[in-house]
């Protein structure tokens, strides 16, 4: 089964954070996604843009209504996703955990959620 992660970050803990704190947070980072890509699971992998460069589309009247911005508010947003191949939902559960997101970052609000997928186009 395939799962989604989505690693989510407080914008507001993490501005908060001083430069070298960030900068020895995400120095950390590298090794372990490349780790989990070394599984062979990691089917996709990437780090968002910040929300105030994203673009929403809602249906109004039969067309799209386009505005800047995330599509919801909310404390933490998303950061980064990934898209693991998993044989259960422990194996998921394991993969997921090597993401920076599920053990670093705590000061600047970090974590990740794990969605099974319905469906997958590839």
């Amino acid at each position: 089964m395939k799962y989604l992660g989505l690693a989510y970050y407080d914008p507001e803990k993490f501005a908060a954070m001083s430069p070298v704190d960030v900068q020895a947070l995400v120095s950390q980072c590298p090794p372990m996604d490349e780790k989990m890509r070394a599984t062979g699971k990691v089917l996709v992998s990437a780090s968002l843009a910040e929300p105030k460069h994203w673009i929403t589309l809602r249906p109004r009247d039969g067309r799209p209504l386009i505005s800047d911005g995330p599509y919801t508010e909310a404390k933490e947003v998303v950061g980064g996703l990934f898209i693991i191949e998993a044989g259960s939902r422990d194996e998921a559960m394991r993969l997921a955990a090597m993401h920076p997101a599920a053990s670093l970052g705590e000061a600047g609000g970090w974590g990740i959620e794990l969605i099974p997928m319905a469906s997958f186009l590839g």
